[in-house]
């Protein structure tokens, strides 16, 4: 990264990575967690193709690894500009060249029971791959994982993002959770949990409980809307779906007098995206605290995904119970 900020990475180091791995890789390698100066910028356009600068910049904006420097389609098409030399004229990329969901009509809708089936054939291709703990287990088949992601569906206040296809590209799932009586206990989601990796992921949801609990901290509430899982198909990415899912929720929150989002990110990507979006870190545990009886770290995924963060926002200031 030092000598590509520095414009002294060779243009044939950056088609090897091109070639040899995958945009995901090649976006954290090319620009790291910071500002890159236009100078590396035109080394990195001046020896990509179209649609490798168009995914490589999506991909590393969805990553949160170029938080600043690129936002929007303009800025993308900007470094197709720089591309062709800095030419007044931008370079149109071929409809070949294009991914068909970038100028695709998107449409977000409450999500019913209905979409269940289609919702978690999104989740199992996407998301359960993806996640970092379930990526460090190397977890595989889990019915228990498909029960406990898809059954806050029936508390109706779930949003999808609907293509021209009618197909699902999009979700994000929400529960609520209320405030519990006095002399209640927590649920130990990890008892009779049959499935021996997941197991280690509910235990730790069971750690975190006996850590942190959000009415303490919030005691004035009596329900807050607790947004579980936030996926979407990668052919999408970058099209600011994750945004508009996250809207459609606090609007349907504002209409229903919830005055709290709570999230846990196990991803340090998804702690970023939220982060982005104005939430506020309220609790953080390291996952090396996260131990067996002998002192052993049970779940080790890989960097930057080194704790399990709780992040808020309030939606209603205001609201009391």
């Amino acid at each position: 990264f030092i000598f590509f900020q520095s414009s002294f990475l060779p243009p044939i180091v950056i088609r090897f990575l091109l070639h040899v791995t995958d945009f995901v890789l090649c976006a954290k390698v090319l620009f790291s967690c910071a500002r890159v100066p236009p100078e590396g910028l035109t080394v990195f356009s001046s020896c990509c193709t179209p649609r490798e600068i168009h995914c490589v910049t999506r991909k590393a904006r969805d990553l949160c690894v170029l938080p600043f420097l690129i936002h929007s389609d303009n800025q993308i098409s900007n470094l197709l500009t720089l591309r062709s030399g800095g030419a007044a004229t931008k370079k149109k990329m071929s409809s070949a060249e294009v991914p068909p969901a970038v100028s695709e009509k998107i449409r977000y809708e409450l999500v019913t029971e209905k979409d269940s089936v289609e919702i978690l054939k999104l989740l199992k291709e996407f998301f359960f791959k993806d996640e970092p703990l379930n990526t460090y287990l190397d977890l595989g088949e889990c019915k228990e994982l498909e029960y406990y992601s898809t059954k806050c569906i029936k508390e109706k206040c779930s949003f999808k993002a609907v293509n021209s296809k009618n197909e699902i590209v999009g979700v994000f799932l929400n529960g609520l959770i209320h405030k519990p009586k006095e002399g209640d206990e927590p649920e130990k989601l990890a008892d009779g949990c049959e499935h021996k990796k997941f197991r280690k992921i509910m235990g730790l949801m069971d750690f975190i409980d006996t850590k942190f609990n959000l009415f303490d901290l919030y005691p004035d509430y009596d329900v807050v809307l607790d947004g579980k899982i936030l996926s979407v198909d990668t052919k999408y990415r970058g099209m600011g779906i994750s945004v508009e899912l996250t809207n459609c929720t606090i609007n349907w929150m504002k209409e229903n007098n919830i005055p709290l989002m709570h999230v846990l990110c196990t991803s340090h990507f998804s702690a970023r995206v939220m982060e982005k979006l104005d939430f506020v870190e309220v609790f953080s545990m390291p996952y090396a605290d996260y131990v067996d009886t002998n002192g052993k770290q049970i779940l080790c995924p890989v960097q930057p995904h080194v704790a399990a963060r709780a992040l808020t926002k309030q939606i209603i200031p205001q609201a009391r119970k």
